[in-house]
């Protein structure tokens, strides 16, 4: 017997909802929530292929590659952090957290004095941000990065102002789907590309963002937001990065790379941080990762963890555009949470 169950897909910042196809208590496929407000009825394809990562689970803790019980992994990472200077100990934490996750990483870490890190691409808060509604009904349209090609349903907005008769610049690489659709596109600089177009910019205008290389570039879009009075609208990577903006300040590259630098115990909660940032970590003594599934940064940990993937638990995402979204666990699980993995760590 089938049983359908809505969620929300984890994949980026815009939050879409999925339905999950549970055979038996097993998931079997997905599709789109045709209901939900933000999607209405699509999902693209990394949303449809978000149940991959549930399917490819971690199963067992290690230790130095090793299969061991989760309970002789977290005594050895508190026998690890009891003989450990704070102040060596750095914490990971992502858009991949939950709200609930980052509220009780953020005072874990606070209470022990380690310290926090938590990269967004080199992306920042931005309070007044556009809704998605606002989208359709632009007039003009600034877009940097390829949007149609990485937050598709963001994109699908983007082509009804078109078809509304929204003027449409962008910017990005050479090959791009988002070219497709501008008036004018621009491939050499952002600064360029953002003065040539500030002029055109309004309060009936939108700037939509998903990469920003330096902090000069994101000064330069507030600065034109301030004086242009047009709205924005950044879209981040990961489906809680803008609800993590409430507890903590994004770090840029250089600013991570300098925290691993003075680490010699790294704690990774549900993030692939040797994905995003380049770094020699052989230099750090103990890497420790909180994962539901394998990736880049497990591959070098000494002791990982396996955490409750995003179908097997509760809690609430904020959107790109600033609005929170419980979601319910669709699968039963005995895997811990990163809460449920903290308390222990407390104990």
């Amino acid at each position: 017997m089938l049983e359908i169950k809505h969620t929300l897909c984890p994949s980026c910042s815009v939050g879409c909802g999925i339905n999950v196809v549970l055979k038996e208590g097993e998931v079997v496929g997905s599709f789109p929530y045709k209901r939900h407000p933000v999607n209405e009825g699509k999902n693209c394809l990394n949303g449809r292929n978000s149940i991959e990562e549930y399917k490819n689970k971690l199963k067992k803790a290690t230790i130095s590659n090793s299969e061991t019980d989760i309970n002789k992994a977290i005594d050895e990472i508190k026998k690890e952090l009891s003989s450990a200077d704070a102040s060596t100990v750095t914490v990971i934490c992502s858009g991949n957290n939950s709200v609930e996750e980052i509220e009780a990483i953020k005072d874990f870490a606070e209470s022990n004095d380690y310290t926090v890190g938590f990269y967004a691409d080199n992306l920042k808060n931005i309070e007044n941000i556009a809704s998605y509604e606002d989208i359709e009904n632009a007039k003009k349209i600034a877009v940097i990065g390829d949007i149609l090609y990485e937050n598709p349903l963001i994109g699908r907005r983007i082509v009804h102002a078109k078809q509304n008769g929204a003027a449409i610049c962008a910017f990005g690489a050479e090959k791009s789907v988002t070219k497709n659709i501008a008036d004018d596109y621009a491939t050499d600089s952002i600064q360029e590309f953002l003065d040539a177009n500030k002029d055109n910019l309004d309060e009936t205008a939108l700037i939509i963002f998903n990469e920003i290389d330096t902090q000069e570039n994101l000064d330069k879009i507030n600065s034109i937001v301030e004086e242009s009075n047009c709205k924005v609208l950044p879209v981040y990577s990961k489906s809680n990065t803008k609800g993590t903006f409430n507890f903590l300040d994004s770090k840029s590259a250089e600013e991570m790379i300098e925290i691993l630098d003075n680490t010699k115990i790294l704690l990774v909660f549900n993030d692939d941080i040797v994905d995003e940032i380049d770094y020699d970590y052989s230099r750090i003594s103990k890497i420790i990762s909180f994962a539901c599934c394998e990736n880049d940064t497990t591959e070098i940990s000494d002791i990982v963890v396996p955490i409750k993937a995003w179908l097997e638990k509760d809690g609430s995402f904020i959107n790109a555009m600033g609005e929170t979204q419980n979601f319910k666990a669709v699968v039963e699980s005995d895997v811990l949470s990163e809460i449920e993995i903290i308390e222990k760590l407390k104990e």
